[in-house]
């Protein structure tokens, strides 16, 4: 198939087509007419790389999946380096929800912190004040 078919089928554009090429990670393998060819191997390649870009890897991270399917194996996450480019990846992904939690706690003590004083103010507000009146009788 051409790249604009492997594109349509892929989900993606010919653009990013021709950057995963220009990355290693899509085969450039020309016909006798000088035109890209793909086939369903390739679509496969590609469909394993969207979907860990939708899990947030970024595209060198899909390199050791890639590499795994090339070599024959059924899925890209059976060889040892996908193996450990998934526990990177969760070690990165638990120290970001981490950080989020403290930022979570810190908003949450600002608003009660806020929701105080305000009620303080409203309360300062409610009591009736003594006037002091001056009489010159």
């Amino acid at each position: 198939m051409r790249i604009g078919e492997l594109a349509q089928r892929a989900g993606t554009t010919t653009r990013a087509l021709r950057y995963y090429e220009s990355r290693g990670l899509l085969p450039a393998r020309r016909g006798g007419n000088g035109y890209r060819a793909y086939d369903e191997e390739d679509l496969r390649l590609l469909r394993q790389i969207r979907v860990l870009q939708d899990f947030g890897f970024v595209l060198e991270e899909t390199r050791p999946f890639v590499e795994c399917l090339r070599a024959g194996h059924p899925a890209g996450d059976s060889c040892p380096a996908s193996l450990e480019v998934y526990r990177a990846k969760l070690a990165e992904l638990d120290a970001m929800v981490a950080r989020l939690s403290e930022i979570r706690d810190q908003v949450a003590a600002q608003l009660g912190q806020a929701e105080a004083a305000r009620d303080a103010l409203a309360a300062a507000d409610a009591q009736p004040r003594c006037e002091l009146v001056r009489r010159d009788e």
